[in-house]
C-alpha cells in the first residue's frame, strides 16, 4: 500500500500536461471544481499516482463535461452543490480505505446523456461479461443495450475525446438539436428517448422521438431493465448515480 503523500506529490504529474489538452482541443470542456478530500480518499483507494491521466483527473478536477455536456468524465467529484458525483461515489468505494476491496466488474469511468456508460475493464473482462482485455475501456451503447471494446486504455480515451472524433463516434445518435438541449442539463441528468434508441423508430429517425431531461439513474435504470429483458444480456454494473 502506497500513502496518500506518496501518490499525489510526484515530480511530473499529468496534470500539466491534460490541461493544455482541455484548452488546446476542439471539444469544448468545462473542469468541475474539484473537492480536495474527495479527490484524495479516492486516489488512495485507487492506488494510482498523479502521473497517470486517471490520477490527474480524481484528484485535481470535479470531473469534466464535454461537447457542452454530452459527455462527463468522473474525477474527484464536485465541490459545488449539483455538480458530479466522485469517482469513488458512482462506484462504490468504501468509506475509508480497504486495501482488499476492487470493482469486481471493473471502473466506470464516465457517462454520456443518453445512458452510455464508459468503464475500465477490471482484471476479468469475461467473467464480468465485457469485451476487451484487462485494462482496456469500453462502452454501453444505449442504442445496442450492449458492452463495445474499445480497444484503448484510460490515458487514451481520454485523448480520444478530446480530439474532436466524438461526432463520428455518435453518428446517428445526435439529432438536430442536441447541442441546446444538452447544454441546458444538470451534470446529474440525462436525456430519455421515447421510442428508445434502441428501437426501429428511433434508428430510423431519432429527430422525430419525443425527448425529456431525467435524472442519470432514470436514464441509466431504463437502459439496463430492457438489456436484462430483450438481450443480449444483463449489463452488469451501470455506476451509482
Amino acid at each position: 500500500m502506497r500513502e496518500i503523500d506518496e501518490l499525489a506529490d510526484v515530480d511530473d504529474p499529468a496534470w500539466p500536461q491534460l490541461q493544455e489538452m482541455l484548452t488546446a482541443g476542439p471539444v469544448p470542456a468545462q473542469v468541475m471544481r474539484a473537492d480536495r478530500d474527495e479527490g484524495r480518499r479516492c486516489l488512495l483507494q485507487l492506488q494510482v499516482t498523479a502521473r497517470s491521466v486517471l490520477g490527474a483527473l480524481v484528484l485535481n478536477t470535479g470531473g469534466l463535461l464535454l461537447d457542452d455536456g454530452w459527455v462527463r468524465v468522473l474525477g474527484g467529484g464536485s465541490a459545488v452543490g449539483g455538480g458530479l458525483p466522485s469517482l469513488g461515489q458512482v462506484n462504490g468505494f468504501p468509506p475509508a480505505f480497504d486495501p482488499a476491496w476492487h470493482p469486481a466488474a471493473g471502473l466506470v469511468v464516465g457517462h454520456d446523456a443518453l445512458g452510455g456508460v464508459f468503464a475500465l475493464n477490471g482484471h476479468d473482462p469475461a467473467a464480468a461479461g465485457r469485451p476487451g482485455l484487462p485494462g482496456q475501456m469500453t462502452y454501453f451503447a444505449p442504442d445496442t443495450l450492449a458492452w463495445e471494446a474499445m480497444d484503448m486504455g484510460h490515458s487514451m480515451w481520454v485523448s480520444w475525446l478530446l480530439s474532436g472524433r466524438l461526432e463520428t463516434f455518435y453518428d446517428g445518435l445526435r439529432w438536430p438539436d442536441w447541442r441546446e438541449e444538452t447544454a441546458a442539463l444538470a451534470p446529474t441528468q440525462g436525456i430519455t428517448v421515447f421510442p428508445f434508441p434502441w428501437s426501429e423508430e428511433a434508428h430510423a429517425d431519432l429527430a422525430a422521438t419525443s425527448r425529456r431531461a431525467a435524472p442519470m439513474r432514470e436514464v441509466l435504470g431504463i437502459a439496463a431493465d430492457f438489456a436484462r429483458q430483450l438481450g443480449p444480456s444483463d449489463p452488469g454494473f451501470l455506476g451509482e448515480v
